[in-house]
């Protein structure tokens, strides 16, 4: 275990100072990971409104960050995976439709992450529960900024306040980046500074990487094998460079394009790779992405997505698959492998 007092960070140290249901064979569990907030992408494949620059950059806290309140409340493993499940609420403080996490005030969100904590914990007794905040940090979007990289950087004080929030609840954060246009290493060194706090692990998502040029929401992105390997070994050098416990890496996954080449991606003990099947839809649609898209070509371990209000949409009447609802935590824990991640949006 790494003491408490072992990963007091203080502040300085920091700074230096988504396409429409229909069978699962031919179109895959659909996304809104980026159904966010004000900057509207072209309703297509993903349905995408990121948050706006002026709603991730111009809210004033009226309770300023202090260093101690990056301090982790609870006691950190050396290794999270594959002793522990990971359940994740993803989103971002700055919209209420991008997902659960901003969807609420931070201690009804909470409140509401313990109990689902709960609910998994009891499902199986075997695997204990982490919980963990999921925070969009880097987010695509429908118009360019000043650099054409159709992506926006959340603040120093946004990424802060959702650490601190993870920190003083015992919960670890990941940090997730859609690329847009931009270069994925010139992202990963932007969010360097927070990754070296052991309770902070990273999230890619390559329906936001657009290597053809393409607006984000107008097509699905892609990262090849390459790209992975990239993130994986930023993750293992800050790991070696700064002697701390082995991060988590997650990658999302609907489509088959959307990781190409995934026998090329090369493991590290100092990064556990999840696969998490991103899409949305009835449980007969996202077990079939799960089984196609995930288990088929394994990497290491799985992940699902639950989405509270997109699982619940009625699909089209030719579709096979017309029972939505939300999946119980028996549900996903039938699938083989038994994913240890888990995500609700």
């Amino acid at each position: 275990m790494v003491a408490v007092a072992s990963i007091l960070i203080q502040f300085n140290a920091l700074t230096g100072c988504s396409s429409s249901n229909g069978d699962s064979k031919a179109s895959t569990a659909t996304d809104s990971s980026a159904a966010q907030a004000a900057t509207p992408v072209a309703d297509s494949a993903r349905k995408t409104t990121p948050v706006s620059t002026a709603a991730a950059d111009t809210t004033t806290e009226t309770d300023p960050l202090k260093a101690d309140s990056l301090k982790f409340t609870g006691n950190l493993p050396d290794t999270l995976l594959p002793k522990h499940r990971i359940l994740a609420y993803y989103g971002n403080p700055h919209s209420t439709r991008m997902g659960i996490l901003g969807e609420y005030p931070r201690k009804e969100m909470l409140r509401r992450l313990d109990q689902e904590a709960a609910r998994w914990q009891k499902a199986d007794p075997s695997k204990p529960v982490l919980k963990a905040l999921h925070l969009v940090a880097i987010s695509a979007q429908g118009t360019p900024q000043k650099d054409g990289k159709y992506r926006l950087r959340m603040s120093d004080k946004t990424i802060r306040k959702v650490i601190s929030w993870g920190a003083q609840h015992g919960a670890v954060v990941f940090l997730d980046i859609q690329v847009g246009l931009a270069n994925l290493e010139g992202e990963l060194e932007f969010l360097e500074k927070y990754l070296k706090l052991p309770y902070v692990h990273l999230g890619i998502d390559p329906e936001f990487s657009m290597k053809t040029g393409a607006k984000p929401g107008t097509k699905i992105g892609t990262y090849d094998a390459a790209d992975v390997n990239k993130a994986i070994q930023f993750l293992s050098r800050v790991v070696k460079e700064n002697n701390l416990p082995p991060k988590v890496l997650v990658v999302h996954r609907f489509t088959q394009r959307m990781v190409t080449n995934y026998q090329n991606i090369k493991l590290d003990p100092r990064v556990a790779v999840v696969m998490d099947m991103d899409g949305w839809g009835p449980p007969s649609l996202k077990i079939d992405s799960y089984r196609d898209y995930i288990v088929k070509e394994p990497v290491q371990y799985t992940g699902f997505k639950l989405f509270y209000k997109n699982d619940l949409k009625k699909v089209d009447k030719r579709s096979k698959h017309k029972v939505p609802h939300l999946m119980e935590p028996e549900e996903v824990l039938a699938l083989d492998p038994k994913p240890l991640y888990i995500q609700y949006q």
